[in-house]
């Protein structure tokens, strides 16, 4: 059988981000993607104009119909939008004994809104637990220590996930993204330190929209291949940078503009 893979996040209308990103990076690493959608937004490169809720009762049968029929590897959780939304996806995962890839979606990279500030605490109680790796940009993992202090360096990001760890999560994957300096680092980290470093030079370009959720979809789609952890999370950061530095080529949009997730099977 095929590797399948479960998104459960909400859907871009410009197809860069979300529940679009995490099917191109499952289908361009070899793995069936199936979908839940939690909330429908209006967006492009530039702005989300309107985020619609799906109903509670259509995010549950989503998950029943995929749930009961499909043989899930591994789920990747992305944007829940509301605290309502992040209980009803953690019911519904009740009997589910895979991996779970907890992206803490937040704020879009247009700067837009993206989770309910009240439901960050519900996000912290509920479903971190849950994660098998959450996978933090360092200003979501400030917001969710609720301190309000960006990791300055990697000594900090380990601290942070320790921190993160101790919430719940078995491993947090510190994302450096926002971070300074020509290189980028990512940490994986457990309640014990630090199990493996990711970097990379940082490019200049201004089209990583989309980047973590396709990274956290990536590591997804390795776990679901029965990979482990250290494994899936090296082959999806290898596999991202490739698409990042692919991005200008693609041309889409005005604002910014999408990682290419195929550069391994097409040239833009």
């Amino acid at each position: 059988m095929a590797p399948i893979a479960l998104t459960i996040a909400g859907s871009d209308s410009g197809g860069g981000a979300g529940i679009q990103a995490d099917l191109k990076a499952f289908s361009a690493l070899g793995t069936y993607g199936a979908s839940v959608i939690t909330a429908i937004t209006a967006q492009n490169t530039q702005a989300v104009t309107a985020v619609h809720g799906v109903p509670l009762d259509v995010i549950t049968a989503q998950m029943d119909a995929v749930l009961s029929d499909l043989n899930v590897g591994a789920v990747k959780i992305g944007m829940l939008a509301t605290p309502e939304i992040i209980h009803t996806v953690a019911e519904a995962l009740k009997g589910y004994q895979g991996p779970i890839v907890l992206d803490p979606v937040m704020i879009a990279k247009s700067g837009d809104a993206l989770l309910a500030e009240e439901a960050v605490q519900t996000l912290r109680e509920v479903l971190i637990p849950r994660a098998t790796v959450l996978t933090p940009n360092l200003p979501e993992a400030a917001k969710l220590l609720k301190d309000g202090t960006e990791a300055d360096g990697p000594s900090a990001m380990e601290v942070q996930g320790r921190a993160l760890c101790a919430v719940g999560a078995d491993a947090v994957l510190m994302k450096g993204g926002h971070g300074k300096g020509a290189t980028c680092h990512d940490l994986l980290v457990t309640r014990d330190g630090i199990i493996g470093e990711f970097t990379a030079p940082r490019l200049d370009t201004r089209n990583t929209h989309g980047t973590g959720c396709t990274l956290s979809s990536s590591i997804a789609a390795g776990l679901a291949k029965g990979l482990p952890l250290h494994q899936a999370v090296a082959e999806a950061h290898d596999y991202l940078q490739g698409a990042i530095a692919a991005a200008d080529g693609l041309g889409v949009g005005h604002g910014h503009g999408p990682v290419h997730h195929f550069h391994r099977v097409w040239q833009a």
